[in-house]
């Protein structure tokens, strides 16, 4: 039997990511959504990652079950940040807590460093304490705090950032 592999997502993948964050937004304060997610929001989502070239990557096993996935945003949408990314990890809740999100992100800061940003920012919920310490075992510090930044599921929510500072670009540039 073959190991679970890291894969670029395409179209194929956008239903198996849907749900992911479907279920995610249902059961979880991990997304600040309220609403599950339709067929056109993710093939606009898709889009937008396509179009501004950010890696979504996905972890599949033998029989091609998307494991769960990780992408690459725009931190902001001004010039000077052109550099630093938002990023997402989600996992399928059948394979949490057997390495799939450590294989994802390991995946995505490669894929970051080859396509030149110099950080890699996650918004994490302050209760996700998997997502917080599996950051911090890859290297990100803890850079900000938001204090009741969202209101789900009847209660505040505080968002923390976590930022991993990468060796990349060799010479940045201001154009």
């Amino acid at each position: 039997m073959k190991p679970p592999q890291i894969i670029p997502c395409g179209e194929k993948h956008l239903e198996a990511i849907r749900a992911i964050f479907n279920e995610v937004i249902r059961h979880s304060t991990a997304l600040y959504e309220y609403q599950p997610r339709t067929p056109d929001m993710m093939r606009l989502w898709f889009a937008a990652k396509q179009q501004g070239q950010y890696p979504v990557l996905g972890l599949e096993d033998e029989a091609g079950t998307l494991l769960g996935f990780a992408a690459c945003g725009p931190f902001r949408h001004f010039p000077a940040y052109k550099y630093t990314v938002e990023h997402s990890v989600y996992v399928d809740a059948r394979f949490r807590g057997r390495g799939v999100g450590r294989q994802l992100l390991l995946a995505l800061i490669e894929a970051a460093q080859a396509r030149d940003y110099h950080v890699m920012i996650g918004a994490i919920d302050a209760a996700n304490h998997a997502s917080i310490a599996l950051h911090r075992r890859l290297g990100f510090t803890r850079c900000a705090s938001i204090k009741q930044a969202g209101f789900k599921f009847g209660r505040w929510l505080d968002l923390e950032f976590h930022q991993l500072i990468l060796p990349t670009p060799a010479q940045p540039k201001e154009e």
